[in-house]
């Protein structure tokens, strides 16, 4: 029997945890998820919802329970969760909390490819980053604060306040990033401004371990030799 796939989308999972409240068509679930806000962590497409149901549907973790009209608009399938589709909710919450997994943040991709940029460039550019994160950060403060004030429970504010914390860390690593460039404290900055310039190495690297093995994949590779055909083979030499 083949093993069933587990769920990996976040907008799965959330249309699960929603369903929680009730019975409900597709288009409610989605109105309902932007009103709690998961639309700021989760990506909300109406399109990819009635998709994801529909995968929801095939696995057994929602059923149909009959249709319902609003005014004139068509009829839509309002759907439950199944007893199997709370299960894998709950199963895939607690690994997806306990186990840490591989992420790829555009920043981190981008910071990857740094040298490509001349660090004088960089500064001002990170300088225009530290800006928009300051703002996000005085943004995202005031919706939290706003929250508590009208006593919205925390329990409904985590991913947010997680997301913010992750805003401050980048924005003090960008901040002390930027001041090592400016004041030169940057290791390597000597380096790093002649690569961007040149785009070689300084020769008192060339003889390190890791630059030997990058210009061995850098060399060119001779060309095989073509193989003879039936004819050439057949021929006496």
């Amino acid at each position: 029997m083949a093993r069933r796939r587990k769920l990996t989308s976040p907008l799965a999972l959330a249309v699960l945890a929603t369903l929680m409240s009730g019975p409900m068509h597709p288009y409610q679930i989605a109105r309902l998820l932007k009103h709690r806000g998961k639309d700021d962590s989760i990506k909300i497409r109406y399109g990819s919802l009635y998709t994801v149901v529909q995968d929801l549907e095939s696995r057994g973790f929602v059923e149909a329970e009959g249709t319902a009209r609003a005014g004139h608009r068509p009829e839509r399938t309002v759907y439950r969760l199944t007893d199997d589709g709370y299960r894998e909710l709950e199963d895939r919450l607690r690994e997806l909390i306990s186990e840490p997994v591989k992420e790829y943040p555009l920043f981190a991709s981008v910071l990857s490819l740094m040298s490509v940029i001349h660090p004088n460039e960089l500064t001002g550019l990170l300088a225009e980053r530290l800006r928009a994160l300051e703002i996000e950060i005085a943004g995202t403060t005031g919706i939290v604060e706003h929250a508590v004030s009208h006593r919205l429970p925390r329990l409904f504010l985590l991913e947010t306040e997680y997301g913010l914390a992750m805003k401050r860390a980048e924005a003090d690593w960008v901040c002390a990033l930027i001041g090592e460039l400016a004041d030169g404290t940057f290791p390597d900055l000597k380096l790093w401004r002649s690569f961007t310039e040149t785009g070689e190495l300084p020769k008192e690297l060339l003889n390190t371990e890791w630059a030997q093995a990058e210009q061995a994949m850098l060399a060119p590779r001779e060309a095989p030799h073509p193989r003879p055909s039936q004819r050439e083979a057949d021929e006496p030499g």
